[in-house]
């Protein structure tokens, strides 16, 4: 997943250059003592983690906010004519204080957050919102872009020039630039307002998930989880005030990892029923008023800026461009995917029916039950697997690894850099002419101040415009263990690694003029095609067999395990389609209603929702419900949940392509490097795909692969 560098920036992201040139700067108001004032001197403007304290922040903002506003009135006044160097080029240049703030504000308010941050996110929201409305509702700036986009055929400009004009034509266009004065004040009001309850939403999520652990008064009653995990449950309750008591927090995703291993039924119906109730059950962070809200919200601006909803308005920018095909797609997996999760309902069902359990599967006991099954079936279980999967193997000698291979990587960590927390380590990371191309940052484990979920993002973004080069960061929550314990994954967490830093070689690889497009600045819907792309080299045997070792033997991986895995990657694939087409569904069902259809009831509209769409099957419960889907009410995700499964089309193409021809060889890396990796947004990206693979993308090698083709 890619995280924006802050929820409430992304009303400017097109606009704030993430600039870090050595270039003069406008004369600055911030204190010199002030970390933010200069670029960093670190190497590749590398952020000074221990120099930024919590108070240089908010005048960072303001300074930042002052300057660029400065800067793009310069821009505006200008009495000369508009060109593309006084005009384009100038607000490409613009804002570098304040995207130097922004990145890593953005970042560490995912990543590291506190209370000062939380205030100065609900602080700064709305200011963000009228800082970017200020910009793009400019009319005598737009007249420049314009009168240039009406030239574009005669400027003499090179591509990627070219569609830098045609993208912030259509940018301001989307922004509203061509409504009248009186809507733009209309429009401002919305996205201040937006701005707030966006941020309201996500923050309510990151506190009851941190207060909605399950707590237990029994040891007993934590029967399945090792030793360890009920030493650490019990250590997170005495951090709560509750010794001798033991709690499980509950993570973002409805589904719980506990699920699989708590042998107690009522405990793990408790603990699923937790999961479920976040943001619905009233209360403080209770999400319900803030979805309808939202939702109104987003379909009036819709409305205002002339489409029939949200959805419609957000996928035109998109590469699927109308709800009619989101849904198209959508619906092509809904039947075989949970007819075939019915059918491993069944399954199920027989091995309760077998052990005499005397009830009816549930989705509390989705995930217990299926590794009985895989067991049986394959004969394995996944804590089979995770000895041979220790972190820093997995990482070194598989994601790394892989990376080599590919694309002749090569990685030196380094010590010498500061970080935010103790746990996050650095990576020189080096071209195959053995050129620096990058730093990597690694941040991996889970903490009770981090969100949810994985994701990776940019401290400084390439740029040949601004001569930066790119600092970009993974983030995973893996659960630490106890000092002197390893770090053991999940076959799921593992892939995920692979899956992040697909993302993090889309960011390095970037090979752009203009920071508009560099790196992962692509569609929503096309962003997590390379990162999908990479988890192929998850379970690739010559990398497997690099990185799968037992961890204190360092023996490697049994051949016969390696092949029950290979064999099991469609097991369980109608509950992993079914659970995220639910949420899919869920998405576009709330961002395509219009102005007058908005429901009064969260819950009753979700649930006559998901009958509708066909995936309302109760063992198989949506991956994120709506009072806790941060992805699409706080995140850039809003009508872009499906970009997964629309990227993952792509994904599945592509891999064809590397097998067809060769599979894990330098040549097929270097072709897919140039032809998309290095592209960053410099074209249209369906274009860009068709130039790769020579068609466009199917769907059959997609069914296939889930296993959804019927017979």
């Amino acid at each position: 997943m890619i995280r924006s560098n802050l929820i409430i920036a992304a009303s400017i992201a097109a606009i704030c250059s993430v600039a870090h040139a050595a270039t003069a700067e406008p004369a600055s108001m911030l204190a010199a003592s002030n970390p933010f004032a200069k670029v960093s001197p670190l190497q590749y403007g590398y952020p000074q983690f221990d120099k930024i304290q919590d108070a240089d922040y908010a005048p960072a903002f303001a300074e930042g906010m002052r300057q660029q506003a400065a800067e793009i009135e310069k821009i505006a006044d200008n009495k000369a004519p508009a060109t593309f160097d006084n005009t384009i080029v100038a607000m490409e240049k613009s804002g570098r204080l304040l995207a130097r703030v922004s990145s890593v504000f953005g970042n560490l308010s995912g990543a590291n957050t506190n209370d000062t941050f939380k205030a100065l996110e609900r602080e700064l929201s709305p200011k963000f919102a009228a800082h970017g409305d200020a910009i793009r509702l400019n009319p005598k700036l737009y007249a420049r872009i314009k009168s240039l986009y009406d030239r574009r055929d005669t400027l003499g400009l090179d591509a990627e020039s070219k569609y830098l004009l045609e993208r912030y034509h259509t940018d301001f266009v989307r922004a509203g630039a061509r409504l009248s004065a009186a809507d733009k004040d209309k429009l401002k009001a919305m996205n201040a307002q937006l701005a707030k309850l966006q941020t309201t939403f996500a923050q309510n999520v990151l506190e009851e998930a941190n207060a909605s652990a399950l707590i237990l008064d029994r040891r007993a009653e934590l029967a399945g989880m090792s030793d360890q995990a009920i030493d650490a449950a019990a250590k997170v309750a005495a951090a709560r005030g509750l010794e001798g008591k033991f709690a499980i927090p509950v993570v973002n995703t409805t589904g719980q990892a506990n699920l699989a291993v708590l042998t107690d039924r009522s405990v793990r119906e408790r603990l699923m029923a937790a999961s479920l109730a976040r943001g619905s059950h009233g209360g403080k962070y209770d999400n319900r008023a803030v979805v309808l809200e939202l939702t109104k919200l987003r379909a009036e601006k819709a409305a205002l800026l002339g489409y029939p909803s949200f959805a419609a308005y957000a996928l035109e920018d998109q590469t699927a461009r109308t709800p009619a095909a989101v849904n198209e797609l959508l619906s092509a997996f809904a039947r075989p995917a949970v007819a075939n999760a019915r059918k491993e309902g069944a399954e199920i069902q027989q091995v309760i029916d077998q052990e005499k359990g005397g009830f009816q599967l549930a989705a509390h006991d989705w995930a217990f039950y299926s590794d009985k099954v895989r067991a049986a079936r394959f004969n394995f279980d996944q804590n089979q697997l995770k000895p041979y999967f220790e972190l820093n193997s997995v990482l070194v000698n598989g994601v790394f690894f892989a990376a080599n291979q590919v694309y002749g990587l090569t990685f030196k960590e380094r010590k010498d850099l500061p970080v935010y927390h103790p746990d996050v380590r650095t990576f020189d990371v080096f071209d195959a002419d053995g050129k620096q191309l990058a730093i990597f940052i690694a941040d991996f484990y889970a903490r009770g101040n981090k969100r949810g979920g994985a994701w990776m993002n940019a401290y400084v973004s390439q740029s040949s415009l601004l001569g930066t080069h790119p600092v970009v960061a993974n983030h995973l929550n893996i659960p630490k263990p106890a000092d002197g314990e390893p770090t053991l994954l999940t076959y799921d967490e593992t892939r995920t690694l692979f899956h992040e830093f697909g993302h993090a070689l889309h960011g390095m690889f970037s090979n752009v003029k203009y920071p508009r497009f560099s790196g992962t600045s692509v569609p929503r819907d096309f962003v997590e095609f390379p990162s999908q792309v990479n988890e192929m080299w998850s379970t690739e045997p010559k990398v497997l067999a690099n990185y799968a070792k037992h961890y204190q033997t360092g023996a490697p991986m049994p051949q016969e395990l390696l092949d029950k895995v290979l064999a099991s990657k469609k097991f369980n694939e109608g509950f992993r389609t079914t659970e995220y087409l639910a949420a899919a569904m869920l998405d576009q069902k709330w961002h395509q209603l219009g102005v007058a259809q908005i429901p009064t009831d969260v819950l009753g509209f979700e649930a006559a929702s998901l009958k509708a769409a066909g995936v309302d099957y109760a063992p198989v419960p949506p991956r994120y419900r709506t009072t806790y889907f941060s992805h699409v009410f706080a995140g850039g995700y809003s009508a872009g949940y499906y970009g997964y499964l629309w990227a993952e089309r792509l994904d599945a193409e592509t891999v064809l392509w590397f097998n067809e021809n060769g599979g894990m060889l330098r040549k097929n890396g270097d072709y897919f490097r140039k032809m998309l990796l290095s592209k960053g947004g410099t074209m249209d990206a369906m274009q860009m795909f068709r130039a790769f693979r020579g068609h466009d993308p199917q769907v059959e090698p997609l069914l296939e692969r889930r296993g959804l083709t019927e017979k």
